[in-house]
């Protein structure tokens, strides 16, 4: 049975006017909580600050919910929200999630993106109950986290590289066949984020009001296609490969891993950096935040990492990169030094 998910209801108001009386279980972060906490009044029952995302610890965790628990909220970034409709949809209870940055479209998707086998797979939760949205609070957020969300729609720009490039080798599925309207319609919401980045990077609410509008989209043509082909490609198995060495066991922000791998993605298919990289840049996004040498090495791994995780067909299934040039595309990037 083929099933087209939603957009979860999305309601904009103050955190003081929530009004929770069902007997709750709160997943956060320690930032994030106390960016809220004296303005969210939930009757807890049980509050938990995960790091990880990986199945047996939320497996673990859903079973430890109290029984008495009746609703899930997540309170923070990509990861809570992740983990918040992953104990939802295992215990089957509703869920609302609270973003305090717009940093990732998974807040908005019916996906929990969770880590098994060394790689990252989706678990579908179906979509939460409920977002709410508070414009003080996502403001309020440091600026490399706070609308980061716009990377989720530049990443269409080597999304649809990569699709296409799978189309013309004969690499699609039936169920992923390239579908010219839906590219099309990707390829404008990624012009959009380039108009957006620097009002998003200054926490201009009618920026990040066009922003959450634009992931609504994104988010609701990869409903309606059924798979993420059109915004998830090289770019993000990059971020894949290299988060086990780069974060070292601690959660690194998603803008961290992906920002630089689109960047190494949009090389590959011998695209114009700058554009990306000063867009990024305005936006808050940090290319920075990885060794250079992390990264060589992930470039390196890259073909034979696809391959034994079966993604998606790419430009990177196809690579053999020389050592000179891994270097060229560090150059190229400007990723070569840290900063």
């Amino acid at each position: 049975m083929e099933k087209i998910y939603p957009l979860p209801p999305i309601e904009i108001m103050a955190l003081s006017d929530v009004q929770e009386s069902r007997p709750t279980a709160l997943v956060t972060g320690v930032r994030s909580w106390g960016a809220v906490n004296g303005l969210l009044d939930l009757p807890l029952v049980v509050q938990a600050e995960p790091t990880r995302v990986d199945v047996p610890y939320l497996d673990n965790m859903a079973a430890s919910l109290p029984p008495e628990v009746e609703v899930v909220y997540g309170v923070g970034g990509g990861l809570v929200s992740d983990v918040a409709k992953y104990l939802g949809w295992a215990r089957k209870l509703p869920t609302v999630v609270v973003p305090t940055a717009l940093s990732v479209d998974g807040f908005f998707t019916a996906l929990a993106a969770v880590r098994s086998e060394g790689s990252v797979h989706y678990v579908t939760t179906g979509p939460a109950s409920k977002i709410i949205i508070n414009w003080d609070v996502i403001r309020n957020a440091p600026r490399h986290v706070r609308g980061a969300a716009v990377l989720e729609l530049l990443t269409m720009v080597t999304g649809l590289l990569d699709w296409r490039y799978a189309a013309e080798h004969n690499k699609t599925t039936p169920e992923t066949r390239f579908v010219p309207w839906a590219a099309g319609l990707a390829a404008g919401i990624a012009q959009q984020a380039f108009k957006i980045a620097a009002g998003v990077g200054q926490g201009n609410e009618e920026s990040l009001r066009n922003l959450l509008d634009l992931v609504c989209v994104e988010v609701q043509l990869t409903n309606q296609l059924g798979h993420n082909r059109p915004q998830e490609g090289s770019e993000q198995f990059f971020a894949y490969a290299i988060e086990p060495r780069a974060s070292g066991g601690h959660p690194m922000p998603y803008a961290d891993l992906v920002g630089p791998g689109l960047l190494v993605a949009a090389a590959l298919h011998g695209q114009d950096i700058q554009p990306l990289r000063s867009t990024l840049i305005s936006a808050g996004v940090r290319l920075g935040q990885l060794r250079p040498n992390d990264i060589a090495d992930t470039i390196r791994i890259l073909p034979e990492y696809v391959r034994k995780h079966d993604l998606p067909y790419s430009i990177v299934h196809d690579l053999d990169l020389t050592s000179e040039r891994v270097d060229e595309l560090l150059s190229i990037t400007g990723l070569n030094s840290a900063s």
